[in-house]
């Protein structure tokens, strides 16, 4: 819970990134405890090794600074309050509801072994597998597109151009300055 309010409190995009991993680890603890130990080690592997490996590059590569406050919005505070609200309340009434029922479950109790899940992932699920990373591929070349500084792209418009007339004359005259 703590790195999920450290990623929303942080301005920062570099420390929202490695909260970020920080919660994902924790979802692996999760699995973990659960007794799915495939899941809790491709958690690690593809989300908080490779995915965020990615989104912390594609950040520093687009150089994104400490990003500035707002006081927010109206939408916001008019759909979220509510919102948290009503899922708190529902989280409090299936914990309430439901604690006399469980059981617990001893780890490697569960089905799916790592044989059938990578069947099942490279097999029958290959192609939203492949889809997904081909997405998140696309989703990174936008955001390279879409936050390139204007000033470089006019820097490379005026090298383009032809040379001042000082500088033909001296290239001309065989001078340097």
């Amino acid at each position: 819970m703590a790195g999920a309010v450290n990623l929303l409190v942080q301005s920062h995009p570099i420390n929202s990134a490695l909260s970020l991993i920080v919660v994902m680890g924790s979802l692996a603890a999760e699995y973990l405890l659960l007794g799915a130990e495939f899941v809790a080690a491709v958690q690690v592997i593809v989300y908080a090794g490779a995915i965020m490996v990615l989104f912390l590059i594609t950040i520093m590569l687009l150089n994104a600074g400490k990003e500035e406050r707002t006081k927010g919005s109206r939408v916001a505070v008019l759909i979220g309050v509510p919102g948290v609200t009503i899922g708190a309340l529902l989280v409090a009434w299936t914990l309430v509801g439901r604690s006399s029922t469980t059981h617990s479950v001893s780890i490697g109790a569960l089905w799916g072994a790592p044989k059938d899940i990578a069947r099942l992932l490279f097999r029958d699920f290959l192609l939203p597998f492949e889809v997904t990373s081909v997405l998140i591929l696309i989703a990174i070349m936008g955001a390279v597109v879409l936050a390139s500084r204007p000033e470089a792209i006019v820097r490379r418009h005026r090298s383009d151009e032809a040379p001042p007339q000082e500088t033909r004359e001296l290239v001309a005259t065989g001078k340097d300055h």
